[in-house]
């Protein structure tokens, strides 16, 4: 390949990049913050078995499930003041339900204000 083909292939990354760039300063933040959530959440649901399918319970890992809840816990407690309680309400549900699975599907239950997130929480029963 000759180094004009390599600097138009860069070019044609650089563009790409710069449309990305383009596009995503047009999402409005409170949109960016609630995909974020969503992709935690669910990938939490994935890690504590509640994914749709037959491998539903090969893809259990409660240790993953923890570390994701805890920071989806972190992220929407520090997120919740600038998106409002319109969007921070039905991502604090889902969070919630979360916790409420991950202590139902552990078989040593953590001591109230233990479990995933719930120092950013408290403790959720």
């Amino acid at each position: 390949m000759s180094s004009f083909e390599q600097a138009e292939g860069n070019g044609s990354e650089a563009q790409g990049a710069t449309d990305h760039t383009r596009d995503i300063a047009e999402v409005p933040a409170v949109e960016v913050i609630s995909t974020a959530a969503v992709h935690l959440m669910s990938a939490a649901a994935v890690k504590l078995g509640l994914a749709d399918g037959p491998d539903a319970q090969e893809l259990k890992d409660l240790d993953e499930a923890r570390k994701l809840i805890t920071a989806l816990a972190g992220f929407i407690t520090a997120a919740a003041p600038e998106i409002g309680s319109q969007h921070a309400g039905p991502l604090r549900d889902g969070l919630r339900t979360l916790q409420l699975a991950f202590r139902e599907a552990s078989l040593i239950k953590d001591e109230p204000g233990k479990g995933p997130g719930e120092k950013f929480t408290g403790p959720v029963a």
